[in-house]
């Protein structure tokens, strides 16, 4: 258990000891910045019945900033070891594959965690200062929403190390990342379907787009399907990621 803990350590270390990590968290602080001002533009205008969660949710500031940082937390996870020649080392800690991918994986979620803390002290303000009869927010609905940005998140890490076990340059393993997080983004818009969804087909777009299971978050309703749908892909990713970093043996 100390070898696992010190794992995860170890990674979130790279993140805090490295430009990249500073970079990062500097970025979203500029664009959720440029939300800050997008919701505040919305909130002085015409009365709004959404709560201000949902307000940030719908902005596309939220979007940019889940395809473009989460590729670049990960892409070091196992680039950056095999690259640099520790990767053999690293799996000679006193723990299993699993172990590992598990810590770096815990790690890149703590330091995106983080780096996503600001967005409460945004709303905060928003609620003290910003008065809209309709945007109501209470902390239930802050804290689901958080639960969804971790979650969502969640899965693009876990897809980021996946393409980061699959190769040893940090630049493919990025762009690996942003192309499968990009396709599901793409998948969860409905209106490119170009045929009316009915049926069996509409519960299918509904279960896979990732659009409409935030948006419960942001309203602050916990659906089990939401729950399942992050938590499941997330796992499957992960398990990728552990046959891809087993496979090593056979080479």
């Amino acid at each position: 258990m100390l070898a696992f803990v010190t794992l995860i350590r170890r990674e979130l270390g790279s993140h805090f000891l490295s430009l990249t990590g500073y970079v990062i968290i500097a970025t979203i602080l500029l664009l959720l910045g440029f939300s800050f001002m997008d919701i505040l533009a919305k909130l002085n205008g015409t009365p709004v019945d959404s709560p201000i969660t949902e307000i940030f949710f719908v902005t596309i500031y939220f979007w940019i900033i889940l395809l473009l940082t989460t590729p670049i937390i990960t892409m070091r996870t196992f680039a950056l070891e095999k690259f640099s020649g520790t990767f053999e080392t690293l799996m000679t800690a006193p723990v299993n594959d699993l172990a590992v991918v598990l810590a770096k994986f815990i790690g890149s979620l703590i330091f995106y965690t983080i780096a996503w803390l600001p967005l409460l002290a945004y709303m905060l303000i928003l609620q003290r200062y910003v008065h809209n009869p309709g945007a109501s927010m209470d902390l239930l609905t802050v804290l689901s929403t958080f639960i969804g940005i971790v979650l969502i998140g969640g899965l693009f890490l876990a897809m980021g190390c996946f393409a980061s076990a699959l190769t040893k340059s940090q630049l493919i393993a990025a762009a690996v990342s942003y192309g499968v997080g990009l396709t599901l983004f793409l998948l969860s818009l409905r209106s490119l379907v170009p045929f009316e969804a009915t049926g069996w087909e509409a519960d299918f777009f509904n279960h896979i787009s990732m659009s409409e299971h935030m948006q419960d978050f942001a309203r602050g309703v916990f659906e089990i399907s939401s729950l399942t749908y992050y938590l499941s892909l997330t796992a499957f990713f992960l398990f990728l990621t552990w046959k891809a970093v087993e496979s090593r043996r056979w080479k």
